[in-house]
C-alpha cells in the first residue's frame, strides 16, 4: 500500500477550552490543516505512583509526515500537562482529495 505521507496525532487535554486553544493555534500557524475535539473523556491513569481520574477533552490533529515532528513540539509548548499524550499514527489510506487538501494546507512552520 502506498503512504500517504499523512499522520494523526491524538493528545488529550485538561478541557475543551484548552483543546480549542491549542487547536486553534496549530490551525492559524499551519502546523495542522484540521483539528477535531471530543469532549468528555473519561481517563484513568497511573502518575507519580498513584492512579488518578479525570475527565479531559481528546485533540486529534491532522497533519503531514514531515510536520509531525514540529507539530507536537509545538503542542507540548502550549499543553498544561507536564508529560502531555502525544502519539502519532500513520495515515496508512484516505480519500484522495481529502488527503491532498491536507497536505495543501500544512505548511513550514
Amino acid at each position: 500500500m502506498a503512504t500517504t505521507n499523512c499522520q494523526l496525532i491524538y493528545c488529550t487535554t485538561s478541557s475543551v477550552d484548552e483543546a480549542k486553544r491549542i487547536g486553534r493555534t496549530l490551525v492559524e500557524e499551519h502546523h495542522a490543516a484540521c483539528v477535531n475535539i471530543l469532549p468528555q473523556m473519561q481517563s484513568i491513569y497511573l502518575w507519580q505512583d498513584q492512579i488518578e481520574e479525570s475527565s479531559e477533552a481528546v485533540l486529534l490533529v491532522k497533519t503531514t509526515a514531515v510536520h509531525a515532528a514540529a507539530t507536537m513540539s509545538r503542542m507540548k509548548e502550549l499543553h498544561s500537562y507536564d508529560c502531555p499524550a502525544l502519539l502519532c499514527l500513520d495515515i496508512e489510506a484516505g480519500d484522495d482529495d481529502y488527503l491532498a487538501w491536507l497536505r495543501t494546507n500544512v505548511r513550514h512552520p
